[in-house]
């Protein structure tokens, strides 16, 4: 009898081989019979906007949700910016936030999955509102559920960094900034024997104000007199942080910051070399020169699409060598009104945080004198699109627009969810974004069988 000691196979693994059962390899395991990296050799995205998310999705059944929620899972992959941390309120609110403190239970992390997300960008406005481990209680729960984060990291080489999401269909990068931010919340990098400064990836930008000569001196008059120093006759003056020279005309340039922009494009080049498509994600609630120069550059580098998102409406699209650029895509989840606690800070700001009967309800009507101005009477942050373009073999072939709707006019405990639009307000988002991207030369057209809008994407080699 063979014994464990003379056997050329151990004891326990030859008998382990009879007992545990054999089980075929799972099927997202087995050969692709076509041979290729995919059954059909494209690649399409779901990209969506701000993702402001304080209730669950999951429960909901209406056909229009569970279409959208449907086409969010039908692309390869799908990413939204994550305008919200996730914690249970370890950390102290940071001394300046970027306008209400966001926060959620950590399980809507899990809800962005169930809605067929794979990627969220980090970097934007409310990044630092919790402070360094707000930021990094977020990253832990949306990877715990699965999501790929970029754009926040203990420094700036690590917010920086492109971040990657394995598929069937290729591997795709994304690279996340924000032009619109606190700067304590901004990412620093490290220097000799100092560590670097946890936060976002900055896009910083000037904004220069021109004005005629003769009112440019009347300018310097006016701070002169209040005591502040001026530049010489005929000099740009800095007025309270921004720069104002005499021009042609009056107006505003801006130009982005070229550190942030090179620091940028040479992450982009490198996740070109190790991905099959790249992903650029801007935040930015100042639209302007500097944006479109900005995300030119990345398209250059390497970036196959830039999207953008922060004003909480559509902007215009452009197709830049062959490649879209979404200037602002708007909203995806807006539930703002609904958190579940803030700080003293934000009650202070209306001067009813030190009434103990006053909470967050009151905070939304103070904010918005009982729904009479701001975000819940402007219809358009409440109308947007998912886009989804199609690429095969790295080139853009197509590009739809569909329309969502976040429930404008409906109670706060209710707007906030997207749902795909009915054909009327489907038409009429569809033409805001065409007039929109009419000076970008960019062609969209309504397709009224499909209740959605279709790019005109240009022949390129």
């Amino acid at each position: 009898m063979l014994t464990s000691r003379d056997s050329p196979t151990p004891w326990p693994i030859l008998a382990a081989a009879f007992l545990i059962p054999w089980t075929p390899a799972p099927a997202a395991a087995q050969a692709d019979p076509s041979g290729s990296l995919s059954g059909n050799g494209t690649l399409t995205m779901a990209l969506a906007g701000d993702a402001i998310i304080t209730r669950a999705l999951s429960p909901f059944k209406e056909p229009e949700f569970l279409r959208l929620m449907e086409l969010v899972r039908s692309a390869d992959v799908s990413i939204a910016n994550l305008e919200m941390l996730f914690h249970d309120y370890e950390p102290s609110p940071a001394s300046e936030s970027g306008g209400t403190y966001m926060r959620a239970d950590p399980k809507m992390a899990r809800e962005l999955a169930w809605a067929g997300f794979d990627m969220v960008s980090m970097a934007n406005n409310h990044t630092g509102d919790y402070g360094a481990e707000g930021m990094r209680l977020t990253r832990r729960h949306a990877e715990a559920a699965g999501l790929v984060t970029a754009g926040a990291g203990e420094n700036l080489h690590e917010a920086r960094e492109a971040r990657f999401l394995e598929t069937h269909d290729g591997r795709v990068a994304l690279v996340s900034a924000s032009a619109t931010f606190s700067d304590a919340s901004r990412a620093g990098a490290p220097k000799g024997a100092v560590r670097g400064r946890p936060g976002l990836n900055p896009l910083r930008f000037t904004s220069t104000r021109t004005v005629l000569p003769e009112h440019l001196e009347e300018l310097r008059a006016v701070l002169s007199r209040m005591g502040q120093r001026v530049s010489a006759p005929g000099q740009p003056l800095s007025v309270f942080g921004t720069r104002v020279e005499a021009g042609e005309r009056a107006g505003t340039r801006t130009e982005p910051h070229a550190g942030d922009v090179q620091g940028m494009a040479d992450v982009v080049r490198n996740a070109r070399s190790l991905a099959d498509l790249v992903v650029v994600a801007i935040h930015a609630h100042t639209q302007g020169d500097y944006l479109q120069a900005f995300a030119r550059a990345m398209i250059e580098a390497g970036a196959d699409v830039v999207v953008g998102h922060g004003p909480h409406y559509l902007t215009g699209i452009e197709i830049y060598e062959g490649r879209p650029i979404f200037y602002s895509i708007g909203d995806f989840i807006f539930q703002n009104e609904t958190l579940l606690r803030l700080p003293y800070d934000n009650y202070e700001r209306y001067g009813i945080a030190d009434d103990p009967g006053k909470w967050v309800a009151d905070f939304n009507a103070a904010r918005y004198r009982n729904e009479t101005t701001g975000f819940p009477v402007n219809r358009e942050i409440w109308e947007s699109v998912v886009a989804m373009p199609t690429w095969d073999g790295g080139r853009l072939v197509s590009l739809e627009l569909h329309p969502i709707t976040l429930g404008f006019g409906l109670p706060p405990a209710v707007r906030g969810r997207p749902m795909l639009a009915d054909r009327e307000l489907g038409r009429k988002i569809i033409q805001d974004l065409i007039d929109r991207s009419r000076p970008h030369g960019t062609a969209i057209e309504w397709d009224a069988a499909r209740g959605i809008g279709v790019v005109r994407v240009p022949a390129t080699p």
